[in-house]
């Protein structure tokens, strides 16, 4: 990375500080699930985003392996094999590939990409492990289908990724730039030049922020208003009581809402600042 070498030693250390704090930072959120009683609300993907910008896309893959393992299986009291069945590999190919695709060539722009690519990719692969992982375990009804299951399936990708992103569009980059400020001498040259001279990122950054609040707004008023998103809630839930279907609609609304609004004014902040 930009000319930097480091030992095996200084390496396994990265990687045993990434697991831990992205341990400590999803156990914070672990017993927020998704709408679907499966799935956990996992803002902490900013922690192994940082370390694969940092230290590259292996220390942050494997950490980011190492740390959620250790938290499903704290969560659940027992080495939880959904987990390692399905987030110990997803997680490694999100921050490998996250971390890889900007090795070297760090931008704003590319930074931004990178994100949508690896958060879509790895959910994807952690939705579709995951759901026939507990399926055969039994933890789902052996009734659903695989249509339903594929369903199911997809619902969880898109769960993840539209609470995972905000969180890596706004945290990430300040975490990125602080870390610059605090450590140039261990961070590529590349990112430390993006995160110190360019005080705000690119046009492109700030149209994203504005775009993404947007559809997040719309869509957490559409699942209040609209009766296509309490039916299809009701139709996949699973482990959640139906007497609480609605009550949940109107709190994943207001998350989306919230989000939507927090990133809208971001992103016309920084437009105007610009």
């Amino acid at each position: 990375m930009s000319g930097i070498r480091r030992s095996l030693a200084f390496q396994i250390s990265i990687v045993a500080i990434c697991a831990a704090l992205y341990a400590i930072g999803s156990y914070l959120t672990a017993f927020i699930v998704s709408p679907w009683g499966r799935g956990q609300f996992r803002p902490a993907v900013v922690i192994p985003q940082v370390f694969a910008v940092v230290f590259g896309p292996f220390p942050a893959g494997i950490g980011a392996a190492i740390g959620t393992f250790i938290v499903d299986s704290i969560k659940h009291a027992q080495p939880y094999i959904p987990s390692l069945t399905a987030a110990v590999p997803s997680n490694f190919i999100t921050f490998f590939l996250f971390g890889k695709l900007l090795e070297g060539k760090f931008s704003w722009r590319r930074f931004i990409i990178s994100t949508f690519i690896s958060l879509l990719v790895g959910n994807l692969i952690c939705a579709y492990l995951y759901v026939p992982t507990i399926y055969l375990l039994g933890a789902l009804p052996q009734s659903l289908d695989l249509t339903v299951l594929a369903i199911f399936a997809l619902a969880l990708t898109i769960w993840w990724f539209i609470t995972m992103l905000p969180f890596s569009l706004t945290v990430t980059p300040i975490l990125i730039r602080a870390f610059s400020l605090a450590f140039p001498s261990i961070v590529p040259e590349d990112v430390v030049y993006c995160s110190l001279k360019n005080e705000l990122p690119t046009r492109t950054f700030t149209n994203v922020l504005l775009a993404f609040g947007v559809v997040l707004s719309i869509f957490g008023v559409l699942l209040v208003f609209s009766p296509l998103g309490y039916n299809v809630f009701y139709s996949l839930t699973v482990k959640l009581n139906p007497n609480f279907v609605w009550v949940t609609l109107q709190l994943i609304s207001f998350l989306f809402l919230g989000s939507g609004t927090v990133l809208v004014i971001l992103g016309i902040i920084a437009r105007l600042i610009r």
